[in-house]
């Protein structure tokens, strides 16, 4: 899992370094940055789940430093890195782009405490490659070879490192714990105005903004019955009334959407319920619903990458959350930080993201939760 998240200089962060905890929020007021580290952030696990630089960063400029001056060859650019704790110990990342006039990679360092595992540097600016060295440890201490400049290098050593010496294996075991970190990331914006439809089914994998939120439900119901009833259990402290239960309406125009039941008012017998389409729904309640969700669940409901190759239990999802607290009324959000500080608790699951000034104020009281204040 990544532990710290280092902005040298991103956009309007310079040498800043944030540990992350299971639940970390950044504060501040509007023009401080909070979605700026999550961007950053979310950058770098693209970066290492093999995206290249330009759908990594599709506003490449805007992340460069707002009074960085352009060098003699007009060249501009950013830094930034994290640290990834795993079997091999803390694993350090970091990666120097250049935005302008061109953008490409032009610096990459892995490193564990006390050894350097790979180097990248641009030596020729004519060509699309830099130069990358990597430990060994053999005959020859270490091994050079060219590397594209618009793909993390980290992510290229498991197919470039036979694994033959134990330098070999230490770089590729570091290479790997770093890929595994960033591959398990999802970045989570709910949006109401998209979630109150009914949806058609499919495989049933919750997309980034959860307009499929009903066909996620309809998975959960018939394939996870443990996991959808303790997401029914919690709906009711973010949604109005006397919650009983999640359903989920097959339409006959093969869509589905799903219901919140409550106790009926009025009702003259006992358990009677009344179903409400999640399309009536307000804003908070939906964003709420969604993201205790994402919480809830796991890979292999969310729209991400699946790592069957790693063992269940060495995998920690990181969820990011821009805006965490948008939409959200005071008992919403605490009843979801509260229920994110007791899943995150165990280690498998971590939550970043970004809140107003209000709700850190409330976030602050919640034990377990970590709130990063940023000034502008």
């Amino acid at each position: 899992m990544v532990t710290e998240l280092r902005l040298s200089a991103f956009a309007a962060h310079r040498g800043a370094v944030h540990p992350l905890g299971p639940v970390t929020l950044f504060a501040g007021p509007s023009g401080s940055g909070k979605s700026t580290v999550l961007r950053a952030y979310e950058a770098l696990a693209r970066l290492g789940s093999g995206d290249d630089l330009a759908l990594a960063f599709p506003d490449a400029v805007g992340c460069v430093p707002e009074r960085a001056r352009p060098d003699a060859q007009g060249r501009r650019g950013f830094r930034i890195g994290c640290t990834v704790d795993g079997p091999c110990g803390p694993v350090r990342l970091d990666v120097a782009v250049q935005a302008e006039p061109r953008l490409r990679i032009v610096g990459e360092r892995l490193t564990l405490p006390g050894r350097t595992l790979l180097t990248t540097a641009l030596r020729d600016p004519g060509r699309s490659t830099v130069q990358a060295e990597w430990h060994t440890a053999g005959a020859t201490p270490v091994t050079r070879a060219p590397l594209p400049d618009d793909l993390l290098g980290t992510a290229l050593l498991p197919l470039r490192v036979a694994g033959k010496t134990q330098g070999q294996l230490e770089v590729l075991a570091a290479a790997e714990q770093v890929v595994v970190a960033m591959r398990s990331v999802f970045a989570c914006d709910p949006r109401p105005y998209r979630m109150r439809a009914p949806v058609p089914t499919g495989e049933g994998r919750l997309r980034r903004g959860c307009d499929n939120l009903a066909e996620v439900l309809h998975r959960t119901s018939n394939d996870c019955p443990r996991r959808h009833a303790r997401l029914a259990s919690v709906a009711g402290a973010g949604c109005a009334g006397p919650v009983t239960g999640l359903g989920v309406e097959e339409l006959p125009d093969a869509t589905v959407r799903a219901v919140l039941e409550r106790a009926a008012r009025g009702a003259s017998g006992p358990g009677a319920t009344a179903a409400t389409p999640l399309g009536r729904l307000g804003d908070g309640e939906l964003r709420y619903l969604a993201l205790a969700l994402v919480l809830l669940t796991g890979p292999g409901v969310l729209a991400m990458d699946q790592l069957d190759e790693v063992p269940s239990a060495m995998r920690a999802l990181t969820v990011l959350a821009d805006g965490l607290d948008r939409g959200l009324d005071a008992r919403q959000f605490r009843a979801l930080l509260d229920l994110a500080a007791t899943i995150c608790a165990d280690g498998h699951i971590r939550l970043v993201g970004a809140v107003g000034q209000a709700a850190a104020e409330d976030a602050r009281e919640v034990r377990g939760v970590s709130v990063v204040d940023l000034e502008p």
